[in-house]
């Protein structure tokens, strides 16, 4: 095992040294010295602290779980067999084939950065954010506050947990019915998909045994519904009501939904969200008209 983590350790360092800031979403200001992502960037990006960071670099932090090494391998936008290699240095299984995959591809991530000022969040196939902008941060509220397990949509909407109880009011312009039918048609179709996935069959047993909403459209939802271009409302605590148009991108190949929101140029609802991208959706003394 002291083995394992000494190579654990030294790809963390390589392969943060290797990753572009850019391509990571962070400004390059001129003279900077270090060739790659700096150990606090790394840091924000997998949702750790930088102490921790510095101990998995060093060896001298044991055993790390699933959860971090797949939000490290995330974060240094790591190819699949990159990720595999990480997980075995780590002394863990990589990830099963036949199991929800929460790994983003870097082109997908360094896609999703060149568009930072539009709020992206990445799902997997479960619904469970796997990989957020500032922007997204900013509308909704920063994913990292919450529990690994609770950043799940259908537990936002249908749970009664901390991830309901922090999910900001929105409103479909299609009716809460359609919104809720088209999320519980998309885990009937992961679950016919990914049979042995164990935190997939959990998330919709708990859901089917503690919500009536959810356990009615699982009743009566037979086909996956096919996402269309939606227009919601979304109450920001600071901003105050947002309507955009929301957008699910389905990521061909590795079974990815990238939820992204717009509001039309020179649009009230587009010089709001340029005032999030200005505060970071933290509370300012400018009146809005």
């Amino acid at each position: 095992m002291a083995a394992s983590r000494s190579d654990f350790a030294a790809l963390l360092r390589a392969w943060r040294d290797r990753l572009s800031p850019a391509d990571a979403g962070f400004t390059v200001a001129a003279g900077r010295r270090a060739p790659g992502l700096r150990r606090e960037e790394l840091a924000q990006l997998a949702g750790l602290s930088v102490d921790y960071v510095l101990r998995l670099e060093q060896g001298r932090a044991r055993n790390p779980s699933d959860q971090v090494v797949g939000a490290l391998a995330r974060a240094l936008q790591l190819s699949r067999a990159e990720r595999d290699q990480l997980y075995r240095s780590a002394g863990l299984l990589p990830p099963r084939d036949g199991t929800v995959s929460t790994h983003v591809p870097p082109s997908i991530q360094r896609l999703a950065v060149r568009l930072g000022d539009v709020p992206i969040g990445v799902f997997t196939a479960g619904w469970t954010l796997v990989w957020w902008n500032t922007m997204w941060s900013a509308l909704h509220g920063d994913p990292s506050a919450l529990p690994t397990a609770e950043r799940n949509l259908a537990r936002a909407v249908f749970g009664n947990g901390v991830a309901h109880a922090s999910m900001p009011p929105i409103r479909s312009e299609r009716g809460p019915d359609a919104s809720e039918a088209s999320i519980v048609a998309d885990l009937k179709d992961a679950v016919s998909r990914y049979p042995a996935d164990p935190q997939l069959d959990r998330l919709v047993t708990e859901l089917r045994e503690t919500s009536d909403v959810f356990a009615r459209h699982w009743a009566t939802q037979s086909t996956a519904a096919p996402h269309t271009t939606d227009r919601k409302t979304i109450r920001h605590p600071e901003i105050g009501d947002i309507l955009l148009d929301c957008d699910v991108l389905i990521v061909p190949g590795v079974d990815l939904r990238m939820v992204t929101y717009t509001a039309a140029t020179g649009s009230d609802d587009a010089g709001k969200l340029d005032l999030l991208r200005v505060t970071g959706g933290r509370r300012t003394t400018t009146a809005l008209p």
